[in-house]
């Protein structure tokens, strides 16, 4: 009777084993399709500023690509924001960005070399734009920076696109009704505190870590931009049609807002590329980038807004083939 209830033992630990071993074998089939081996090489990715978002997500992106892809060598790049990373893809100095979809289009309207060769690998999070001001500032519209000191951003910056869009549109010329100052988010808040500057713009996914810590010993507020402004900064064609009237909801700063959703206007984020890169590459880095949504949303609030429904609509650019693959092979 022993033997038997020792061959039984035996039978049911083989079959739990084989039972292991085909979960083991699908969760590999899912991490690895195919049974491919991971890209290798080297690649750069242009991020942003340091205390913007991009730089952050870029950095927990690294380590996404990482631990999928361990042969694969990423190398950061500090940039100035949208505007120098678009450059910097189409002509080559980088592999792989994050760039605002107006900042984009520009690049495409005016002819920017290699302006043919980029391409989408997913849409990932809206932009908000900040318009930053002490709290008692007299500045309650953007009519009222007329005259004032205003930090437009960093030259080759989304943050300067947009800023001088909202200007313009306000009839405020950035060049004679103001004094421009080029200060990003990691400068700005400083300056604000010091009281050097009046107000500074910044467009950024929410929330910002550099306005978070800004309001932990700073008294600021945001100065709305309504729906309203927002149709006639669109009428003024061109890229700003991929500016949307939105709101800031009161859950973004508590410190700042108190309970008060603030108007104002959002723009999409692109991961874009090159069409020459490596479409088995590209593949794999589009996984990563989807399946790595919750584990960098815990650090970064914007990347857990990275959809797969919409991730497909890279638009002004087509999806890059690579991207494509990825998106069929996990179409229901």
């Amino acid at each position: 009777m022993s033997k038997l209830f020792s061959r039984l033992g035996r039978r049911r630990a083989l079959q739990g084993a084989g039972a292991l071993f085909v979960v083991l074998g699908l969760l590999l089939w899912w991490l690895l399709p195919l049974g491919e081996e991971p890209p290798s090489g080297t690649i750069t990715f242009s991020t942003g500023t340091p205390h913007g978002v991009y730089q952050k997500y870029g950095s927990l992106l690294r380590k996404a690509f990482k631990r999928d892809m361990p042969e694969l060598d990423v190398r950061l790049q500090l940039s100035n924001g949208s505007q120098k990373n678009v450059a910097r893809v189409a002509t080559g100095t980088a592999d792989f960005t994050i760039a605002a979809a107006d900042a984009v289009e520009t690049y495409r309207e005016d002819g920017g070399p290699g302006a043919g060769q980029l391409r989408g690998v997913a849409r990932l999070y809206d932009d908000y734009v900040h318009i930053v001001v002490p709290r008692a500032s007299d500045v309650e519209s953007v009519e009222d920076l007329k005259g004032k000191r205003v930090a437009i951003g960093l030259p080759d910056s989304g943050v300067r696109l947009i800023a001088t869009q909202v200007l313009e549109t306000a009839g405020i010329d950035p060049r004679k009704d103001i004094t421009p100052l080029p200060d990003g988010i990691d400068t700005g808040p400083e300056r604000l505190k010091r009281g050097e500057i009046d107000a500074f713009f910044w467009s950024g996914g929410l929330p910002t870590d550099g306005l978070t810590e800004l309001a932990d010993d700073f008294e600021l507020r945001f100065v709305p931009l309504d729906a309203a402004f927002v149709a006639r900064l669109q009428s003024r064609g061109g890229a700003t049609r991929y500016y949307r009237p939105t709101v800031m909801p009161e859950s973004a700063y508590p410190a700042v807002q108190h309970g008060t959703p603030v108007p104002t206007m959002a723009v999409s984020n692109l991961l874009v590329t090159r069409a020459d890169v490596d479409p088995r590459l590209t593949e794999w880095l589009t996984r990563t980038v989807i399946r790595s949504r919750d584990r960098i949303g815990a650090d970064v609030h914007s990347a857990q807004l990275v959809d797969l429904r919409t991730a497909i609509y890279t638009d002004p650019v087509q999806l890059h083939e690579g991207a494509r693959r990825y998106y069929r092979s996990v179409k229901p």
